[in-house]
């Protein structure tokens, strides 16, 4: 089932109350069913020519911010980003109605946003998270390193406050490894899933666990080809490291700022 709701310029003007924008569509853009926002509140469409706004009403005097608010916010953009191209509005977007939407937001740049969404059609936001399995490339570490062996015995059955100086030691070493590890796993993973993907974005990771964060851009004709490889990889690296492909969801890495 699909839905066409649409709010017409100089609807909603009442400064008890805004619009919270999730996003830019085509103008075209059929919602998928009935879709609620923040505080409940329907999903609707604001148009400008070949483009629009997804919309809803909400209080302006309870600016949005909470953690279950940016969850509807991602989660309605994901729900059209299934069967649309869409370009996400960063979090936390008020207008005061339907015409500032047009004027201030649509207008002003119809012209990029239809170029963005011509450049995502068919075309999703996948992630691909990999970790460490911790004991084993810990181990790995241990073996290879004799330092880090003779602290690792030296420090294992004293109570945590005592040799302290040779913990931090152990720590710095520890966490030495695991970056050049990092950038070593990353890169093998990377060059075999690259050459399915239009674009990427790497994300920064920190601590022990986490090898790699990636945004991919993926085409359609290739999602059925790239998990296939990704099964295939993660059955070849399970013993060391685990990998997790998320979406799609819409396009948050490949829209630029703002």
């Amino acid at each position: 089932m699909t839905r066409t709701a649409e709010m017409e310029p100089g609807e909603l003007s009442d400064t008890e109350e805004g619009l919270f924008v999730y996003g830019i569509v085509r103008g075209d853009t059929e919602l998928p069913g009935v879709m609620v926002g923040l505080d409940g509140r329907d999903v609707v469409t604001v148009r400008c020519d070949r483009v629009a706004a997804l919309v809803s009403p909400l209080a302006v005097q309870r600016p949005p911010g909470r953690a279950k608010e940016l969850l509807a916010y991602s989660q309605a953009l994901d729900v059209v980003a299934e069967s649309h191209p869409v370009v996400p509005v960063r979090f936390g977007a008020i207008l005061p109605d339907a015409g500032s939407v047009v004027e201030e937001l649509l207008a002003p740049d119809e012209e990029h946003f239809h170029a963005l969404l011509e450049d995502l059609q068919g075309r999703a936001q996948f992630m691909l998270r990999a970790g460490y399995v911790e004991e084993q490339v810990l181990g790995e570490i241990v073996q290879s390193d004799p330092e880090v062996a003779e602290l690792r015995e030296r420090t294992r059955d004293l109570p945590e406050e005592a040799a302290y100086a040779d913990r931090v030691r152990l720590g710095e070493l520890v966490a030495r490894a695991i970056e050049d590890k990092r950038g070593q796993d990353a890169d093998f993973l990377l060059d075999r899933v690259l050459t399915l993907v239009d674009a990427h974005v790497v994300r920064p990771v920190s601590g022990l666990a986490p090898v790699c964060d990636v945004a991919l851009l993926v085409h359609s004709d290739q999602r059925a080809e790239l998990e296939a490889r990704l099964e295939s990889l993660a059955e070849e690296v399970h013993e060391r490291i685990r990998l997790r492909l998320m979406g799609p969801v819409a396009p948050y890495d490949f829209v630029g700022e703002g």
